[in-house]
This record gives C-alpha cells, structure tokens and sequence, in this order.
C-alpha cells in the first residue's frame, strides 16, 4: 500500500493549550505584518508548558533568507535553555514548514508541530514534502496540521493580495 500523500493527522483533536499556542502564533504572524511588514507567519516552541522560544518572519527585516518564523523561535528556544536540541517540545506555526524549517526541526529533535495552513508549494510536513516523518532521518517529528487554518490562511492570502 503507498503512504498516505498526506502523513499529517486528518480531523485531529486540539487541546485548550494546543489552541492558546497557536493563538499567540497568530499573534506573533500579526506583528510581522504589521510591525515589520514581513510576511505573516509566527511560531512558538513550548517545553514542559512553557514558552522557550518565539518566532515571527525577519528574511526582510534581518536580509536573511533563513530568518523564517521556526528559525527564530528555535534559535531564541536555543539561548534560553543554552542547548541546541528540544525533545519533547512542541512548536506551534501558522504555516506548514518549508524544507529548511522541517530539517532544522529534525536536528534540533524537536517532538511535535502542530501547524495551521497548509503550503501546497513548499510544505515539507506532508503537502509537498514528507520531511518531518522520513525514515530517512534517525529522528521523526510527530506533525498535526490544520489548527486555525482557516485563520491563518487568510492573513497569508491578505497579505499577498494587498502586495499586488
């Protein structure tokens, strides 16, 4: 039987918390947007029910085409609890990660995201790209998508409108 083309769990059931993260996802995409004109994409790595690390999209801001919402959230997770790798973490994004973001997410032995919109372009959590799952990797990242979807869809779709 081949995999499912779509690995990400379908008609999930989100927790009170799972919904909390993502609404301060959403707040973080809103301040890209708004404070630094960035595309709107916020992100939030929790431990053991704590924030350790947020994140919106900088790649404008900081000329840094690696500076998406996860990077940033990863990278100040980093500073704050002085190591590189996150077991155990869950990182909430308002958008389907891209490859770098998945891969770094590998590395970094993150153990969950939980995404909002899907990103049939470039998602590497299971609309393009299964690279969060493969078993290629000797680390695989649990990956429910679909929370607020709705909502974060249309920021992105608003943002790009308003641009043209």
């Amino acid at each position: 039987m081949p995999p499912d083309p779509t690995p990400f769990v379908h008609d999930p059931v989100f927790s009170d918390a799972d919904r909390a993260w993502m609404a301060r996802a959403l707040a973080l995409a809103a301040h890209a947007r708004d404070a630094e004109g960035e595309v709107p994409v916020g992100a939030v790595l929790v431990m053991d029910g704590q924030v350790v690390g947020e994140g919106w999209n900088r790649n404008i801001t900081l000329n840094d085409p690696t500076a998406h919402a996860e990077i940033q959230a990863l990278r100040a997770a980093g500073q704050a609890v002085s190591n590189y790798r996150f077991p155990g973490a869950t990182l909430y994004v308002t958008l389907e990660p891209c490859a770098m973001c998945a891969m770094a997410m590998v590395h970094a032995r993150v153990g969950r995201v939980v995404f909002g919109a899907t990103d049939p372009k470039t998602g590497a959590a299971g609309s393009v790209f299964d690279t969060l799952i493969s078993p290629r990797h000797n680390h695989r990242v649990d990956v429910v998508g679909g929370l607020d979807a709705e909502a974060a869809g249309d920021m992105l779709r608003a943002f790009f409108r308003a641009r043209r």
